[in-house]
């Protein structure tokens, strides 16, 4: 069974690098293959894992409605669609990687969402872990992308705004009731210590910051020169909080 591992946060929070991270410790740990997911309507999981796409699920369903009169006889509307689906799988040496990308009219995601999940469902039997960036805010919550997880990491950056963004989710988290196992706060950005106002904050809001992840320069080098986070050095200050997070993290599992 696939060990799902979740990251949510505010936008500008850098989950989709802490995903990436997280992705790159598991590979080093030789716990592949994984499926990433990219459930966030701006894609950009694939660009800091160094993939090229192509396709997604969001394409799919707009050629899918154009070419539904055509489907091949014999086959369900759904099978076509499951068919069509699995060409939007990108394939490299211990990672795979779906991504939904954007909705068929403005703004329209929701459908492009379920259709994911349901995917993402169907594939992560065939994977040891799951890795699932999804959008910013809480949107995904509410429609239900984030679900069966048993690590939802909840990114925020080093602000009260980010902070305050993090209770939301948890408390949504309950509203919901999502099957959820546990979760895990993650600041991040951090330049040198937490600033006494975030850390006042979390304490108001009885939120207990499991680690901090420093600003790291060679992160935004990487991502300004569009180089995959995937080859980041182990002395990267990023990679090792990360590193020693999951390392937490993983030994309880199960």
């Amino acid at each position: 069974m696939s060990f799902n591992i979740a990251v949510a946060g505010k936008g500008g929070s850098g989950k989709t690098s802490v995903a990436s991270l997280v992705i790159r410790y598991l590979m080093k740990k030789g716990a592949g293959p994984i499926l990433a997911v990219d459930a966030d309507p701006n894609a950009n999981l694939g660009e800091s894992l160094g993939f090229d796409i192509k396709k997604t699920v969001g394409s799919i369903i707009a050629s899918f409605n154009e070419e539904k009169i055509n489907i091949p006889p014999g086959l369900t509307k759904e099978a076509y669609l499951e068919y069509r689906l699995n060409e939007i799988i990108v394939e490299s040496k211990g990672i795979d990687l779906v991504t939904m990308g954007r909705g068929e009219g403005p703004d329209c995601y929701c459908y492009p969402n379920v259709i994911l999940r349901k995917f993402a469902d169907t594939l992560s039997g065939n994977y040891p872990y799951m890795v699932m960036d999804n959008e910013a805010g809480m949107e995904h919550l509410s429609r239900r992308t984030t679900q069966n997880v048993d690590e939802l990491l909840l990114v925020s950056d080093h602000s009260v705004k980010g902070v305050r963004t993090v209770a939301r989710i948890k408390e949504l988290v309950a509203e919901l009731k999502l099957v959820v196992k546990r979760q895990s706060v993650v600041v991040n950005l951090v330049p040198d210590g937490l600033d006494p106002m975030v850390a006042e904050e979390l304490k108001k809001l009885g939120i207990d910051a499991l680690v901090t992840i420093p600003l790291d320069d060679e992160v935004y080098q990487y991502d300004l020169k569009l180089k995959p986070l995937l080859d980041l050095p182990d002395s990267s200050r990023a990679v090792k909080a990360v590193n020693n997070l999951m390392s937490k993290l993983l030994d309880g599992k199960g």
